[in-house]
């Protein structure tokens, strides 16, 4: 058959209704009669009868343009506006017919004829149209050469997910075959596909060009989801991921919301199992304040504090941009959310008292900080303002205004510090554990490494290299990695708030270190790109302050298990609150000196294992 690229001319399509109009008249006039002659009188009306109905039909043709569209996209509303246009010349035959008996007797057009034609003609009409664009996707789907995908998971998911190709893209795509680890569906077809085990995939991929893997399966593990990745990597097929039901459109999957699988998807861990009575019976009803809460923590907290229903959220950070966009946010998130929206900083003790005064909150997220390690190794003064005092500044006002608890979110680098702001962050957690001995909130720490995709994380900053076509900077090839998803953060800081008694560290199952090289190998990979061909790594030395591995405890420390498996509380020597709270004094009043080197020699003072690696504070530990 010749490629159909070329529209038929409109009068061809206006000549071939007609015909078919004449086809339907001959239809009726042999079923009016049962295949026999017609009598006399009836046969000698058949011109006049032909020359009414063609005449109607093509004023009425000419009128709507029915012959207009084009004929190998024909749609429900081309059947619907056929449907109209032939009743409605029906509809005109029995109104001829009607004032025909009333002057003469007689009918004009046997009300027979006029029926039989009417259901011919759209049933012809509309099946010749469709039956042309079914041949012209037939044709077009044989020229085209299609795209081999196979789906992982052959339950309901996967069933979806092949006829969203069926239907959004069944030209282009073709389903190889389904994956699935349930044995009793091995061997067996499902919609005409064959299913097949897991073990299988490498030879699936190897004897056949499959262009994507979609996995399916909503809550496969993270060892599984893994290996397929890996063994898509191997045979350079890209891996697709069909979101959750709760992000399909009216309940519906999209195409376009197949996506290509995340590195986040790749270093998460199994699904959190929390606690989720418990910690409603925390967060629900109570008015809560989350510090930095447009930052990437602070705002994720805040998403998950909402499904508890708080009182009321007071959401404080002095990045008013940001903070808008959180806004608009849970106004689209939940419209009778009790949220106030306050710029402010913690730095600005005036301020936040006006803020405890006003609202009194029940609970405070302490997530407000500096955390970029170069940036703060330049600027010791205002790691100590913001870290340190600002932290200051909110534990006491808590103290002050009676808050049922007070959750400092943590960092890894704050163990054996190596830099100003590991540093800083230790001597805020020694002070509010300090403070927890003698007051009535409850003041809990939560520690834990790198999250992904966190503003300033590696992840963003390889994804903008990659995008800009390299190179991808690292600082050395063995550096190493503790990594977590946002939301598995939160979820565990959350459950340390409803299980916390007071003063502990609780330090969070971060799995094992991952190499950064590695991490930007995968990265690569998932772009579809190949190292040293289409991007290069280039190594760039230690950052001031940086280590080559973070740590998650203390040398001195010692961890207790919890009844959560992700959760560790670390067992440290209680610090006396009056010579903490002097010691702090002592180094926030070194701010106005602006003097680096004494305030670096006095974060040494408190927290005795900082020592400074790849720095110019280093001649300090001398």
């Amino acid at each position: 058959m010749l490629e159909l690229k070329n529209n038929i001319p409109r009068w061809i399509i206006l000549v071939i209704d007609l015909c078919i109009c004449t086809a339907s008249l001959v239809l009726a006039y042999l079923l009016r009669f049962n295949f026999t002659e017609p009598p006399a009188a009836d046969k000698n009306d058949i011109p006049m009868v032909f020359a009414v109905v063609l005449v109607t039909r093509t004023i009425f043709f000419l009128a709507s343009k029915i012959y207009a569209g084009i004929i190998r996209y024909t749609s429900t509303e081309d059947a619907k506006r056929i449907f109209i246009n032939v009743s409605l010349g029906t509809l005109f035959f029995i109104l001829l017919n009607t004032a025909s008996f009333i002057y003469n007797r007689v009918f004009l057009i046997p009300f027979s004829l006029v029926f039989i034609e009417m259901m011919s003609t759209i049933f012809i009409m509309i099946s010749s149209r469709v039956l042309v664009k079914l041949l012209y996707l037939n044709q077009k789907g044989r020229l085209q050469e299609k795209i081999n995908v196979i789906i992982y998971g052959a339950g309901e998911a996967g069933i979806i997910a092949k006829r969203t190709l069926d239907r959004d893209a069944g030209t282009k795509y073709k389903v190889l075959a389904f994956i699935d680890d349930d044995r009793t569906k091995n061997k067996k077809k499902l919609e005409g596909v064959s299913i097949y085990m897991r073990d299988e995939l490498p030879h699936l991929l190897r004897e056949n060009e499959v262009a994507h893997v979609i996995i399916s399966v909503q809550n496969l593990s993270a060892a599984v989801r893994q290996e397929i990745v890996e063994t898509c990597f191997a045979n350079s097929t890209k891996v697709l991921t069909v979101p959750p039901i709760t992000n399909w459109i009216n309940g519906e999957l999209s195409f376009k919301q197949i996506k290509k699988i995340r590195i986040e998807d790749l270093l998460g861990r199994d699904p959190i199992q929390i606690d989720l009575d418990k910690i409603k019976s925390i967060l629900g009803s109570k008015s809560i304040l989350v510090t930095g809460a447009a930052g990437s923590i602070g705002s994720e907290l805040v998403r998950q504090i909402v499904k508890f229903s708080p009182s009321k959220l007071i959401l404080l950070d002095q990045a008013e941009s940001p903070l808008y966009d959180l806004e608009m946010e849970l106004a689209d998130y939940s419209k009778n959310q009790q949220a106030e929206f306050v710029i402010g900083d913690i730095r600005n003790l005036q301020r936040l008292e006006n803020v405890f005064h006003t609202f009194t909150p029940d609970l405070v997220f302490h997530a407000a900080a500096y955390k970029h390690v170069p940036l703060m190794e330049d600027n010791p003064s205002e790691a100590l303002l913001t870290n340190v005092l600002g932290t200051k500044n909110v534990a006491d006002l808590a103290v002050k205004y009676k808050a049922k608890e007070f959750v400092m979110v943590s960092t890894d680098k704050a163990v054996n510090p190596t830099n100003v702001m590991g540093a800083s962050k230790r001597i805020a957690e020694m002070y509010i554990q300090s403070l927890n001995t003698l007051s009535e909130t409850k003041f809990i720490t939560t520690r834990f490494g790198n999250v992904l995709g966190s503003n300033g994380s590696v992840i963003p900053r390889f994804k903008k290299q990659i995008e800009k076509g390299g190179p991808i900077t690292i600082t050395h090839p063995e550096i190493t990695r503790y990594f977590m998803t946002i939301p598995e953060a939160c979820q565990l800081v959350l459950e340390a708030s409803a299980t916390g008694k007071g003063g502990e560290i609780f330090i969070f199952d971060m799995g094992n270190s991952v190499k950064i090289v590695d991490l930007a190998h995968k990265m690569i990979r998932l772009s579809g790109l190949t190292l040293d061909k289409d991007i290069q790594i280039v190594y760039t030395g230690l950052r001031p302050g940086e280590k080559l591995y973070e740590e998650l405890l203390n040398v001195k420390e010692n961890t207790l298990k919890t009844h959560h498996s992700q959760l560790l509380i670390a067992k440290i020597a209680p610090a006396d609150f009056t010579k903490i709270k002097q010691l702090t004094n002592e180094l926030i009043e070194l701010f106005d000196s602006q003097n680096n080197q004494s305030i670096v020699a006095k974060m040494k003072e408190i927290v005795p294992e900082f020592k400074s690696n790849n720095s110019v504070f280093e001649k300090l530990d001398e």
